[in-house]
């Protein structure tokens, strides 16, 4: 089969477009043809050997995907050849067949295509838990959403309507983006390229500030950002697009009794006591899509062997929505 295969770790000119062995399920596996790849910002991390855990070489990226069970390995109960999924299968998924672990898959409503199901897993469950759990927002908050035309972004501006938000102050760096923030629901719109970003979002709160922050920049980013939270206001981080670490002024926490905590949904899907959660959230997530309630933008489709420009443009900031890689 084809796939992407990266031998040792760089920019996107490290991911070849090479043929591999198909691979087996074998217990609790299910093999899956992939009719759609999501790109994330943690691909290009692992690429580059910078993500929350090492990476070994070599390996196939990719953790999301949507496809036709294609092969069931022993013990697999529930799924058959020919079902429609998605799934978080943690690396392999830049290929033309994936394995996962049969718990991990989600089976696909009536009229939901492959394309918006890769939208669903990594970005959809990211957006749901950082507001619904790490920061706990509650009915008539506020919220300032980073790079909200992105692919988290995006969905995180609509959740936190459907979720009761107050106000909703987005950034993203060009005017084009900010519009599609604004037809996504956000109250203020404010562009973090310019400097006094963070004056113009407190200005938008009227000088309160904001009560969550949803933090996935890096560098500066976290500093800046104390500055839009009003008192006992929440600050989650769940990525560093940038790539920089990053440093948090302790005492201006305890000034503004605010609270700073950390995401990563790799420790829900390992953890069996937070799997439940997963399951919850992905139920709301779909009857939010059935209803119409909540919209996916696909921003890009690109051939499985352009993976390279399609990390180069995620990385570039020249796209908007969810980018897919198509076998």
């Amino acid at each position: 089969m084809k796939a992407i295969l990266v031998r040792e770790f760089g920019g996107p000119e490290v991911l070849e477009y090479a043929e591999v062995e198909r691979p087996t399920p074998g217990e609790g596996e299910v093999l899956i043809e992939v009719r759609a790849a999501g790109v994330n910002y943690a691909d290009a991390m692992r690429r580059r050997n910078r993500y929350l855990s090492p990476q070994r070489l070599p390996f196939i990226p990719g953790s999301e995907i949507a496809g036709v069970v294609s092969e069931t390995g022993p013990g697999v109960e529930g799924f058959s050849a020919g079902d429609r999924v998605t799934a978080l299968v943690g690396e392999g998924g830049y290929a033309e067949y994936a394995l996962a672990p049969a718990g991990s898959l989600i089976p696909l409503p009536e009229g939901l295509g492959f394309d918006e199901a890769a939208a669903i897993p990594l970005q959809g469950l990211t957006a749901y838990l950082v507001l619904r759990d790490s920061a706990r927002l509650a009915e008539g908050e506020s919220v300032l959403v980073h790079a909200a035309a992105g692919g988290v972004g995006y969905l995180a501006v609509q959740m936190s309507r459907l979720l009761g938000a107050g106000r909703v102050v987005a950034t993203a760096s060009t005017p084009e983006k900010l519009e599609l923030a604004c037809s996504a629901g956000a109250d203020a719109l404010v562009n973090y390229t310019q400097e006094g970003w963070p004056e113009r979002v407190r200005e938008a709160t009227g000088g309160r500030g904001v009560d969550v922050i949803l933090e996935m920049v890096g560098g500066d980013f976290p500093r800046q950002n104390l500055r839009c939270l009003a008192p006992g206001g929440r600050m989650v981080v769940y990525g560093s697009a940038s790539g920089e670490r990053s440093e948090v002024p302790l005492f201006e926490l305890m000034r503004g009794q605010q609270t700073v905590s950390g995401f990563w949904l790799a420790r829900y899907l390992s953890d069996s006591r937070l799997r439940v959660r997963v399951e919850e959230a992905l139920r709301e997530i779909l009857s939010w899509l059935s209803a119409g309630e909540l919209r996916l933008n696909i921003g890009g489709r690109y051939p499985l062997s352009e993976a390279a420009k399609a990390h180069e443009d995620l990385e570039g900031r020249r796209t908007t929505g969810k980018l897919l890689l198509i076998p």
